[in-house]
């Protein structure tokens, strides 16, 4: 094997070293060994596989190939002798005796014929004798006959060795079964048991056709014969077993598995029953809890278990106990198993969490797909499970029979255990997979089809009311898959087991619709109210479509906060009682019940979506004035080009100081009172960092931190929403307590800034959110001018501060600044005249007088008569649009409408709170938040993630951002003349 040669010449006496290193060089080189492949099956007729060597080895002399290949047997006419080495060899057997004794080792004369193989063959009812009582072999073999008569009732055993007493289905006069007595399965029946035509189909309703089992052709008939005539036990498990193989179907055909099991069943109406219930007859397995409508209901839901579950104390209880009686499909007692780990469980998990699925409040479901090849394999044959649940009791043990409903079973053709519970019809038994059945040609054929328990689910229901913990009989419901085997290395199958818990919600329900009903009652009040409120402030008496579409736009706000604030109490409910409750008192919604919960989530998102772009559009469209109070201190020489003479004119005001409120005013539209990256990443640390999210799974375990290796259930989108929204609102909150108590008061207060800012500069801002009705920050100076110096400006800030001169309110002597304006319809039209031209010239070019001065022109020329008029109408200067200043009502300002209508006077309303907020993002938190929240909550639970909503709440926030401050740039700049060139 070596690929070099040595460079050296090997003496004698170093031959050994010399073989030593070729080896190892060998050794370096061969690092990979290979065989040829060979099976069973490629061995030739005199050759054997030899497990050993795993190739084929001839035989020895004289000898063949055995049936299984895997050793080698004498031809016909030779005996075994075994050698010094143990093993075989073969001789021919002399032709006085030509025959082989049944043990290979001897040779013999026969009493007649020879077999096949070369043995003696004894005619039926005999058996063959070779040996003495003393073990000698004999001369020549005798074949003795079976006393099959009265005094032995004997026939040859199986291996036709011995005689052994008949079955005793055969004993009356002989062993035989004679005519008319029918023979099946091995036993002898007497005519006109059952009718001989049985019915050995299974039913594959889900792929609508049927398969002649050959297991039921074996034995349907020889089972139920046996169970009805010898009430033999075997024989009625059997039976029962082939009818759960059917799925415990009845049809109009009697003579099937089920329907033998129910002509059984009757025949034994007057034989006791078992356990004193009347349902399982004596000898019979029990199946069927009976037909009569609305059993079902009566056996699980009237009378509770004797024992109560808690979740903790001392008194903690929360283990599932279930036990099942196991049986093979020939209906043989197995064993008491107890269910836990895999055995109701097809899907491969760790033992730690298949056990959390008997943790009672723990919503376990776990599903996987299995592949057919594999199920073929490890279920060659349906185990069938009787499943009780132990009460316990040291003494005087006590199990409860679990009701089981097959969804898959059949009545006269009917699924009723689809339909509502009053038809369903409740069973006992069950199986996981059934790969027996669908073999068609024989036992051992490859099945047409098989049967897997796709999903089974445990279900408890709490009782009503309790206070203890107590809940109903649990149901366990099966569903059941039928495979047509097509490619058995490429097919699965999927399967699903979960234990399910639930409580009657027709009361929550009641009362969740209740809250409903009042406050969307209290709501159509309040928004009936707004709508007044908004007819008066536009001044319009009319009842048109537009006020109908304002109601509904109020409406679709206030049931907004309605949907949420019941939504969000009803998951703070289940999340607080659920997770802390000792004795089990509540149980989580199921996700089916959940879709109402979810229903109302949605309707309160799309409210007060509808709420919020309201709002949004009438801050983008509010108008606005920024009036000018400045006035020339000296008059400038200018020269007149007619005449050429001087002449003095007054010296321009500075429009620099109306542009910087215009940018302060700009600068202020989309501020809040949180911090939206603050507020997410907060949200997703309390989640996802300290594990809140884990309050939300479906178990009772109020616990943050998970191990990995345990069952992690899913998670409650009632109990997801609740902690989402709360935890949303309240870091929410804090933000707004800590942005108004402390940081506005220590940090900055931008609204009180910009009321600072406009006295400084000697400007008033005029906002009007309605028609009539609007807010006025008063800024004129209390030192007459703004346009000064550096010097100036510090003494005039150090005369207001040391009160040396005016105050700057309104009226003289008051520091209110800020107030809420009900103006006249005399003074409105006005304003509108005013803004008419600049609105011809917004709009449509048909509409525009091409004689009129350019755009720059009429500009400037509206903006110094709307200053002019504006501050007139704030200095008394017109008795017919005059106005009074006074203190709103404590009752006004919570409804939010005023009493008095501005008929002859407008109404300035003292307003402290600076409530011209409410035309900014800053007056709006409260529907901010409930957006974001209501954003934030719909997305987590659509996606399950509260990363992606966090991301997504995130970038909606900016958007919206970007739009609040785009189209109030806009609207300030046609609402105030402000060129958009100095808007930074």
């Amino acid at each position: 094997m070596a690929t070099g040669t040595l460079p050296f010449v090997v003496s004698r006496h170093k031959v050994p070293l010399t073989c030593f290193l070729l080896m190892c060089v060998d050794l370096l080189h061969c690092q990979q060994f290979t065989i040829p492949f060979k099976a069973p099956s490629d061995c030739g007729a005199e050759e054997y596989f030899d497990i050993s060597s795993l190739s084929c080895v001839r035989c020895g002399q004289n000898q063949l190939r055995s049936t299984t290949g895997l050793t080698c047997i004498c031809k016909t006419g030779y005996r075994s002798i075994i050698t010094e080495k143990a093993s075989i060899s073969c001789e021919q057997c002399p032709s006085d005796k030509p025959a082989v004794t049944t043990d290979g080792f001897g040779c013999i004369r026969c009493p007649g014929s020879l077999s096949d193989e070369g043995k003696c063959l004894c005619p039926p009812s005999n058996v063959l004798v070779e040996r003495n009582i003393s073990g000698n072999l004999l001369e020549e073999a005798r074949c003795e006959t079976c006393n099959g008569n009265i005094s032995a009732f004997s026939v040859p055993s199986s291996s036709g060795d011995r005689c052994e007493r008949c079955q005793a289905s055969f004993i009356n006069t002989s062993c035989m079964c004679n005519p008319p007595n029918v023979l099946a399965g091995g036993l002898c029946f007497p005519p006109g048991t059952l009718p001989t035509n049985v019915n050995p189909g299974v039913s594959y309703s889900q792929l609508k056709f049927s398969v002649q089992s050959a297991w039921f052709v074996k034995n349907l008939y020889s089972s139920s014969a046996a169970c009805l005539v010898f009430s033999n036990l075997t024989a009625c498990q059997a039976l029962g077993n082939m009818c759960v193989m059917n799925m415990h179907s009845f049809s109009g055909v009697s003579n099937d598995a089920c329907g033998l099991f129910n002509s059984i069943f009757r025949a034994r109406a007057a034989v006791s029953s078992t356990q004193d219930i009347s349902y399982w007859r004596a000898n019979l397995p029990w199946l069927y809890y009976g037909d009569e409508p609305g059993l079902a209901s009566r056996v699980l839901q009237t009378d509770p278990i004797p024992i109560g579950f808690s979740f903790r104390g001392r008194n903690k209880n929360t283990d599932i106990k279930l036990l099942a009686a196991v049986y093979n499909v020939r209906g043989e007692f197995l064993r008491w198993e107890q269910i836990g780990g895999d055995n109701l469980q097809l899907c491969p998990e760790t033992a730690t969490k298949q056990a959390a699925a008997y943790s009672f409040g723990t919503a376990y479901k776990e599903s996987c797909d299995l592949s057919v090849a594999e199920l073929l394999v490890t279920h060659p044959e349906p185990l069938f499970y009787d499943v009780f649940m132990d009460l316990g009791g040291e003494e005087d043990r006590k199990l409860l029979p679990l009701p089981t409903l097959v969804y898959n079973q059949q009545y006269n053709g009917r699924f009723i255990n689809q339909e509502s519970m009053k038809n369903w019809y409740l069973s006992r038994r069950m199986f996981l997979v059934d790969t027996l059945g669908g073999r068609e040609k024989s036992v051992s054929s490859q099945p047409k089809v098989i049967r897997v328990a796709s999903s089974v689910k445990i279900k408890f229901q709490l009782v009503p009311r309790t206070l203890e913990g107590q809940v109903f009989p649990p149901l366990m419901i099966v569903t059941y898959t039928d495979v047509p085997i097509t490619d058995v290395n490429t097919q699965t199958v999927s399967t699903t087991f979960s234990m399910e818990y639930e409580m009657d919600q027709s009361e929550a329900r009641v009362k969740t619709d209740t809250a409903l009903g009042v406050l969307g009652g209290v709501a159509v009040l309040y928004s009936l109210l707004k709508t007044v409120s908004w007819k008066r402030r536009i001044a319009s008496p009319l009842i048109d479509a537009g006020t109908m579409l304002k109601f509904l736009l109020f409406y679709a706000g206030d049931l907004a906060n309605v949907f949420f604030a019941v939504t969000v109490g009803t998951g703070l409910y289940w999340l607080i009682f659920y997770k802390a409750q000792q004795f089990v008192s509540v149980l989580l919604p199921l996700p089916a019940q959940e879709e109402k919960f979810v229903t109302y989530i949605g309707c309160a998102f799309t409210l007060k979506a509808v709420q919020f772009l309201h709002k949004l559009m009438l801050q983008v469209s509010v108008d606005v004035f920024l009036i000018d109070w400045e006035r020339p201190r000296s008059k400038a020489n200018r020269t007149v080009q007619a005449t050429g003479e001087p002449k003095r004119d007054p010296s321009p005001v500075s429009i620099w100081r109306t542009y910087f409120v215009a940018n302060e005013w700009n600068e202020i539209q989309a501020i809040r009172k949180i911090s939206p990256t603050f507020q997410i990443m907060a949200v997703l640390f309390f989640l996802e960092v300290l594990g809140f999210s884990n309050l939300a799974l479906r178990d009772p375990w109020p616990t943050l931190v998970r191990s990995s290796q345990a069952y992690t259930p899913s998670y409650s989108l009632t109990l997801r929403y609740g902690l989402a929204a709360t935890l949303w609102l309240c870091i929410g909150l804090l933000q707004v307590i800590f942005f108004t108590v402390f940081y506005e008061h220590f940090v900055e207060d931008k609204i009180r800034q910009f009321v600072d800012l406009c006295s400084i500069s000697n400007i008033s801002v005029l906002l009007l959110s309605q028609r009539c009705f609007g807010y006025y920050i008063h800024g004129r100076s209390v030192h007459g001018h703004a346009d000064t110096n550096m010097e100036e400006m510090n003494n005039n800030l150090k005369r207001e501060a040391e009160s040396l001169c005016g105050q700057r309110g309104l009226l003289p002597n008051t520091d209110v600044q800020t107030f809420q304006v009900s103006l006249t319809n005399r003074l409105r039209s006005q304003y509108d005249r005013i803004r008419e031209p600049l609105s011809r010239r917004n709009g449509p070019s048909r509409l525009i007088d091409a004689s009129t001065a350019n755009p720059f022109e009429q500009n400037t020329r509206a903006y110094h008569t709307m200053n002019h008029f504006l501050g007139s109408i704030i200095d008394h200067a017109h008795p017919d649009m005059d106005y009074i200043v006074k203190d709103k009502l404590m009752f006004e300002r919570v409804i939010g409408m005023e009493f008095l209508e501005p008929s002859e006077k407008s109404i300035f309303y003292n307003d402290e709170a600076h409530s011209f907020s409410d035309v900014l993002f800053y007056g709006n938190e409260a529907t901010l938040l409930i957006f974001d929240t209501l954003f934030f909550c719909v997305v987590d639970l659509g996606s399950q993630s509260f990363v992606l909503a966090a991301v997504l709440t995130y970038v909606q926030q900016m958007i919206f951002r970007l739009i609040r401050n785009f189209f109030g740039r806009k609207n300030l700049i046609n609402k105030t003349l402000v060129d958009e060139r100095f808007l930074i």
